[in-house]
């Protein structure tokens, strides 16, 4: 049993179908990235799976349980957190206090080891403990927002867009606390727009074009893709060679 399996997921906004009999499924313990132009539905698909989103058809299953009659905060207490695209921490609220409420579904000692793990690998949060989210810098409120979804404790980690607008040395600090988050055994559901980062972390991938799943691999298969190379990883497939 796959720990998340999405079968032939619809999901509308009004007249407008922005998921079309999407299909994956993410094993415990892997990470997989879900790659696609603005638009393609992945937000879609990753608010739907959080329970912010009701699907017109198709079910979503966490370990084989169906999530489609269920709130956003019961899938967060079954083991299911999402990291918004745009961070969206809480601007008034001091580091420690955004911290705190990720937690909220834990017992205190669970919450105090957790955060102690969580500053220990974003050294930066442990530094500014005491200071207003809303006064970080965008790679700082990233930070923020994933320890934030890791004080929920959850099997499954949903991450929309972390280094969307963010500096590449910040890219990559953020890439490494991922490679070590999964060292830790979470499973990881990612959408990113540096394709080729992702791929390399990830174990495998899904392509979607106009809420449709186009191409899916190992994210070996996706990194040698002629379609992937020319649309994602900004090289051109090669020349047709025609003869007289």
């Amino acid at each position: 049993m796959s720990l998340l399996q999405i079968d032939q997921l619809d999901v509308r906004y009004g007249p407008i179908q922005a998921l079309k009999g999407v299909s994956l499924q993410v094993e415990e313990g892997e990470i997989v990235t879900l790659l696609g132009a603005n638009g393609a539905g992945k937000t879609t698909l990753m608010r739907t799976i959080s329970g912010l989103l009701r699907a017109h058809a198709g079910d979503v299953k966490f370990r084989g349980r169906s999530l489609a009659h269920l709130g956003a905060d019961r899938i967060v207490r079954l083991g299911i957190a999402q990291v918004p695209e745009g961070r969206r921490v809480f601007p008034t609220l001091t580091v420690l206090e955004n911290l705190e409420l990720g937690g909220y579904t834990r017992p205190p000692a669970q919450v105090r080891r957790e955060l102690a793990r969580v500053l220990a690998m974003f050294p930066r949060l442990d530094e500014r403990k005491a200071q207003l989210a809303g006064t970080l810098s965008g790679g700082e409120q990233q930070m923020l927002a994933i320890g934030r979804a890791l004080l929920a404790q959850p099997t499954l980690l949903l991450l929309d867009e972390p280094s969307l607008g963010l500096a590449p040395i910040i890219v990559r600090d953020i890439f490494r606390a991922l490679h070590q988050i999964r060292e830790q055994g979470m499973t990881i559901l990612l959408v990113e727009q540096n394709a080729r980062m992702a791929l390399k972390l990830a174990d495998r991938g899904y392509v979607l074009e106009t809420g449709r799943i186009r191409l899916q691999g190992s994210a070996a298969e996706l990194l040698q893709s002629a379609d992937v190379q020319a649309t994602y990883l900004g090289q051109q497939r090669p020349a047709s060679v025609s003869g007289s």
